[in-house]
């Protein structure tokens, strides 16, 4: 046993290790600047090759829920054939603060370009607005008022109700005429209603100097990390300023670095845990939870999750925290947990005792996870790291997280020697039956809510890491509060991290 923990330890150092040294080194020449443009103060990153950007500029756009560190590899390609390429966080969204609209990244986005126009930082006739998804959107709509020489979008996020596409979906409506010099593009993995927007904003344009796309195999986050994609857009950007295309492409060791990093992180986590938390749970402890069968506690989500989706069509208690969908996922998670703490409380009141020490080890290992996960990710993929306004909205976050963690947490009943994995399979079963209330939400309710699926696949995985946490904590320490405790304050942080401050 000794010796497994050892080499899972060596294991996990050697991950941090290769991902540390994949991830940091760059040959790019890149800067961070604090731009005031008429009210809008955006950090925004230059990158440009060693020798300089001398061919143009391309001012490049991340996506809702994203920031400038996503956009990286698209930004150093371009800086690869000779451009300078600026990447601003929208407000509301990495380094920039709120709040957050789509409304206002039309006008920051705006006067960011003017602002750059009148310092004489880039011209017109040499400069490509690029963007991805929502911020493809808003470079079609910013260069139909702004003179520059063309426009790159890529997976644009539909701007009109059609193919499927209802009008709370949208973050944008009544687009312009696609500007001259266009090129739309859209990975061949994307749903097809979104597929279908994008090909009419070329079949609607009359002037025949734009393009449409579609990149086999890649998914809407995807199409930022391919070769051929970054091809393509390398290609358009020199046939508008008349230079030679280029075949350069940056180096996905910078990705693969990010991901080789995370693993190692993941791989210490475990034994990391079970170290700050370990002791030997009292035997009541481990006895402690639910005598309820499972098929009633499946029933009691899935019509508690039905019924607050309801709900919620018509009242968003938690509007006021200031988390753009955010507010939706936390209002749900509140309600949810509530009722059933009030339909259990006979039962699961006497679970809320816990030693101090016993908490206090709970928070202080999901507070160091949770900032080694998210420092990680910020020096290497993706603007993690939580500003002052993010941190504001912490506490409130977690006190209204904590009452579905804890009624799920009871409800699972206390750990089993030999089922762990059917444990886990039924926590995480759980939350699926949550997350097919919130999407059926927005598919027949049309609550609007497109985060909740376009973040997904995020969710999913975060479920999986933090659920398999928690069971770590419950069977270390024998507590219901402690356990919820560390599952709640994980959600919070996560939520801070991928929703845009309004």
């Amino acid at each position: 046993m000794k010796s497994r923990k050892a080499l899972s330890a060596l294991a996990a150092i050697l991950f941090c290790a290769s991902g540390f040294w994949l991830a940091i080194p760059t040959p790019y020449r890149e800067r961070t600047y604090l731009i005031d443009a008429n009210g809008c103060r955006m950090e925004t990153a230059v990158v440009e090759s060693p020798t300089g950007g001398t061919q143009g500029s391309v001012v490049l756009f991340h996506g809702i829920s994203a920031n400038k560190k996503i956009m990286s590899y698209m930004a150093r390609g371009f800086a690869a054939v000779g451009l300078r390429v600026y990447v601003p966080d929208f407000p509301g969204h990495g380094r920039t603060p709120g709040p957050f609209s789509p409304a206002r990244v039309e006008q920051c986005g705006e006067s960011l370009v003017r602002e750059l126009l009148a310092r004489g930082a880039i011209s017109p006739e040499r400069t490509i607005l690029a963007g991805h998804s929502m911020g493809a959107a808003a470079a079609i709509r910013i260069a139909s008022r702004v003179r520059v020489a063309g426009v790159i979008a890529i997976s644009p996020a539909p701007m009109r109700a059609a193919h499927g596409v209802t009008p709370e979906k949208l973050l944008f409506s009544d687009p312009p005429p696609l500007p001259a010099h266009s090129l739309v593009m859209m990975g061949g993995l994307e749903l097809e209603s979104v597929r279908g927007n994008a090909a009419d904003l070329v079949a609607f344009s009359k002037d025949g100097t734009s393009k449409y796309i579609e990149i086999p195999g890649a998914t809407h986050v995807g199409i930022l990390f391919g070769s051929t994609g970054m091809r393509a857009a390398q290609d358009w950007a020199a046939q508008i300023f008349g230079s030679a295309p280029s075949r350069t492409l940056p180096s996905h060791r910078p990705l693969a670095g990010a991901l080789v990093g995370y693993l190692g992180i993941l791989l210490i986590a475990g034994p990391f845990l079970r170290e700050a938390v370990g002791q030997k749970p009292p035997k009541e402890g481990i006895a402690s939870g639910a005598e309820i069968s499972p098929g009633r506690v499946f029933l009691e989500f899935a019509a508690g999750s039905i019924l607050i989706v309801l709900l919620l069509r018509f009242w968003n208690p938690l509007k006021v925290i200031g988390i753009f969908q955010g507010d939706y996922l936390a209002s749900f998670l509140w309600l949810l947990g509530v009722a059933l703490v009030l339909a259990h409380w006979k039962s699961l009141r006497k679970a809320l005792s816990a030693p101090v020490r016993t908490l206090a080890a709970a928070v202080f290992a999901a507070l160091v996870l949770h900032l080694l996960v998210t420092a990680w990710f910020d020096l290497s993929f993706y603007e993690a790291w939580l500003t002052a306004a993010k941190w504001g909205r912490f506490p409130l976050l977690l006190i209204v997280l904590l009452p579905y963690h804890f009624a799920e947490e009871f409800l699972l009943g206390a750990p089993q020697p030999g089922r762990r994995w059917q444990r886990l399979a039924a926590g995480l079963s759980l939350r699926l039956i949550c997350w097919g209330a919130l999407m059926a939400g927005v598919l027949f309710l049309h609550s609007g809510e497109i985060l909740m699926g376009l973040l997904s696949v995020y969710m999913a995985l975060f479920n999986l890491i933090q659920r398999k946490g928690m069971d770590i904590v419950r069977n270390e320490t024998g507590s219901v509060t402690a356990t919820a405790l560390f599952g709640a304050i994980l959600l919070a942080g996560f939520c801070l991290v991928i929703f845009p401050i309004t």
